[in-house]
């Protein structure tokens, strides 16, 4: 039970939060095209400004304006909605334009999360762009985000890979290309697919420490950690339902194999802007590979200046 203490500072929090929101629904919205982030599935997520951007603009373009409508109705939103996705984008793209270059707002929504992260929207930017209208990006939730900032795998260098193709073949084909990369993977999967994605990845990526995130920020969210066989053999017994997100470590040094002349280009390229020592440090730490090996490279490449 609160006491008395903490509800008042409850009270002032959520006096300050509706302020806020009131200052920002006062100020006139610029014509534009406004990135709006939504909630992957916990309402309580959207923004302070995501809810004033939606509020104001007189146009909303949804993915799914059936699904969208009910994150609208739930905040008392009724702009006009109109569908923008992949199937209907070339022919609504220039109506959306149209709207801006006529002076309005148009914010574009996506079913959850952020906008154009392998959802639709990145021509209309870029037309947009080219046209010379203005483009804002209202940030918020992102599932690949929540998924690696809580898998517990290294953060400084990640690559989103989005959807993999569907057919084991070219999935296969997909993951190799990747699987020399120097950084934390992150895919989404749809529910039927996961289990042959993940015996892929096991086939292409080895035993590596991944991460599965399902139910992102609702009610029963789980994150199952183990190594890409353990999940694969896991989620065979015990299908699941929905997306989920697949969080894949980066290769360890044996892993892979850094050939001589990939080595050399970087460190000819590293010396162009770096002393010898700091090239040798930075193409150690991109490559995991030993120093003493890229040492004798970086001598070799020196001697061979000097000639």
């Amino acid at each position: 039970m609160q006491d008395d203490g903490t509800i008042e500072a409850n009270a002032k929090t959520v006096a300050r939060a509706s302020e806020t929101l009131a200052e920002l629904l006062e100020r006139p919205l610029a014509a534009g095209l406004y990135l709006v982030a939504t909630p992957i599935g916990n309402l309580g997520d959207i923004s302070l400004r995501a809810l004033a951007v939606l509020t104001r603009a007189p146009l909303i373009a949804a993915e799914d304006t059936r699904h969208s409508r009910k994150l609208l109705s739930h905040y008392n939103i009724h702009a006009e909605l109109t569908p923008y996705h992949e199937h209907n984008a070339t022919r609504e793209r220039p109506k959306l334009l149209a709207r801006i270059e006529a002076g309005y707002a148009v914010a574009l929504i996506s079913d959850a999360g952020t906008p154009l992260v392998s959802d639709p929207g990145y021509k209309l930017v870029r037309e947009a762009l080219d046209a010379r209208l203005m483009v804002t990006s209202i940030p918020g939730p992102s599932a690949a985000l929540a998924a690696l900032t809580s898998a517990g795998l290294a953060t400084d260098t990640f690559l989103f890979g989005g959807f993999l193709p569907p057919k084991s073949g070219p999935r296969q084909t997909r993951l190799a290309t990747l699987r020399e990369t120097q950084a934390t993977l992150i895919f989404f999967e749809t529910a039927p697919r996961l289990a042959k994605s993940l015996e892929d990845m096991t086939a292409v990526l080895g035993p590596r420490e991944a991460v599965l995130a399902r139910e992102l920020t609702k009610l029963h969210e789980t994150l199952h950690r183990g190594t890409l066989e353990t999940l694969a053999t896991e989620i065979e017994s015990q299908p699941v339902k929905g997306e989920a997100v697949v969080v894949i470590a980066p290769p360890s040094a044996d892993d892979v194999e850094v050939d001589d002349a990939s080595l050399l280009a970087e460190l000819e390229a590293a010396l162009k802007t770096m002393s010898f020592r700091d090239a040798v440090h930075a193409v150690t730490e991109a490559r995991s590979v030993k120093r003493a090996r890229v040492y004798q490279l970086g001598l070799s490449l020196t001697k061979r200046g000097g000639q």
